[in-house]
């Protein structure tokens, strides 16, 4: 059986390739083949081959799959339902099963258009609960005012306890011009929202030419990773520079990650030589994503990132840091390090198993950890509630306002480490990208 695989950071597919089901102990294939207990196995199989903790959470893998097998189910649901049950014993959030509906749903969203309110959700690690990463700009969910953290209770007035992200994701979306109700807890206080679904183009990147005092300031706004990202992003910097900027400001906040390769090909745009990311597995392999190529712009650059601020988005502000390119304004990153393959199930359904962790050039691994910026420049819950939408991304936002002042100090001449170093923090030493030299480079174009 041939099943599709995709590789991804946060959840959505960027590369296909196939993959064999190894026959490895899978004595019993024949004996069940077709029958609803058959998914449980090819979960069970991938996971095994593949995950990243070959402990498996201190959990005996092999008794799992016996103990699953062993039990009749009447139904594919019957058998979904212990799927999920079997990978929450892996403790992992982003190791989850997608039913065939919810399936779909992922890959129509990587292709960036699909109907619905605009939310990106993740799943609390301690908490276990489902909240808003970020909503996405120019959709329902923003308009009315969702912010990230917000923690979703119910949908419909079905409770999202012990719901997982793929089957809310299957409960929010649903024909452009109906209504959902979302409850949701935004510091301790509950509230609700009734949003009309609708039709969402993800149009990832918007810009933007700005005079900042005598300066020209090219102002690219970065909402995900998705299959339009990288070609978007290289059109404003191509438009940006025929304008003659002097210098650029990327705006990652609240960009919850999306396509492994896509922030990879956006690095290319601002690097010349290098790693941009490195993958290790649980044997301790590591496979690098490297440039060798000249980039678009040398012109100096600036990169605004915050808590929200994730995975795909990471990775692009950890190579752009790493290799002195770039300085980073503002909060401390989300902290999700880890990748993910896709893999497409025998009846239509798919699987998402956490494979590797990524490090940054320097071989950082920011799990759990996240990017701390060069400049901190934190917003207060008193800033944040007065800032206005209109005043995001203006010198009334004191994020993007301290970002053009360090782009000003790069256009004058100073390097990135003296810019770093003026701000009262001196430029780390083991932020020194690590050498490429006997590292697998999974794509160097």
């Amino acid at each position: 059986m041939k099943t599709p695989k995709f590789l991804l950071p946060v959840g959505l597919a960027c590369a296909t390739v196939l993959s064999l089901l190894s026959a490895f102990n899978m004595p019993s294939w024949a004996n069940f083949k077709d029958a609803p207990k058959e998914i449980i196995d090819e979960v069970w199989q991938v996971v095994n081959r593949e995950y990243v903790d070959p402990t498996f959470n201190n959990q005996n893998w092999q008794e799992t799959r016996r103990k699953y097998l062993a039990k009749d189910y009447k139904s594919r649901e019957d058998a979904y339902k212990s799927t999920r049950e079997m990978l929450k014993g892996l403790g992992d959030p982003y190791t989850r099963f997608m039913d065939p509906k919810q399936y779909e749903s992922m890959k129509v969203e990587t292709s960036g258009d699909y109907q619905g309110v605009g939310i990106q959700l993740g799943l609390d690690e301690k908490t276990h609960e489902l909240t808003v990463v970020s909503p996405i700009e120019d959709t329902p969910a923003f308009t009315a005012g969702v912010k990230p953290k917000d923690v979703l209770l119910s949908i419909d007035g079905r409770s999202t306890k012990g719901m997982d992200i793929d089957q809310a994701v299957n409960f929010i979306r649903g024909q452009a011009g109906t209504s959902v109700a979302l409850k949701f807890r935004r510091e301790g206080k509950p509230l609700t929202l009734s949003l009309v679904r609708t039709r969402i183009e993800l149009k990832p990147v918007k810009y933007s030419l700005r005079t900042e005092g005598d300066r020209r300031v090219g102002y690219i706004r970065l909402s995900q990773f998705n299959a339009y990202a990288a070609k978007d992003m290289g059109n404003a910097v191509a438009k940006l520079t025929r304008e003659q900027a002097d210098g650029f400001i990327l705006d990652l906040r609240s960009n919850p990650g999306g396509l492994l390769y896509a922030s990879a090909d956006i690095a290319r745009l601002w690097l010349s030589e290098g790693t941009i990311v490195s993958t290790v597995d649980r044997d301790g392999q590591r496979e690098s994503i490297t440039v060798s190529r000249p980039a678009m712009t040398s012109k100096p650059l600036v990169v605004l990132v915050d808590g929200a601020s994730a995975s795909a988005s990471e990775i692009l502000g950890g190579a752009l840091q790493d290799h002195h390119r770039a300085v980073l304004v503002g909060t401390r990153t989300y902290g999700k390090g880890l990748v993910q393959s896709v893999h497409s199930l025998s009846d239509g359904s798919g699987v998402a198993v956490t494979i590797a962790h990524y490090q940054t050039p320097s071989g950082r691994d920011i799990n759990k950890k996240g990017i701390d910026p060069d400049i901190k420049v934190e917003l207060t819950k008193e800033m944040a509630k007065n800032l206005k939408a209109d005043q995001v991304a203006t010198l009334a936002d004191p994020q993007y306002a301290r970002a053009v002042d360090v782009l000003g100090q790069q256009i004058a001449g100073m390097p990135v480490e003296q810019v770093v170093a003026a701000a009262g923090k001196p430029f780390p030493a083991e932020r020194q990208p690590v050498a490429a030299e006997n590292q697998t480079p999974v794509a160097t174009p």
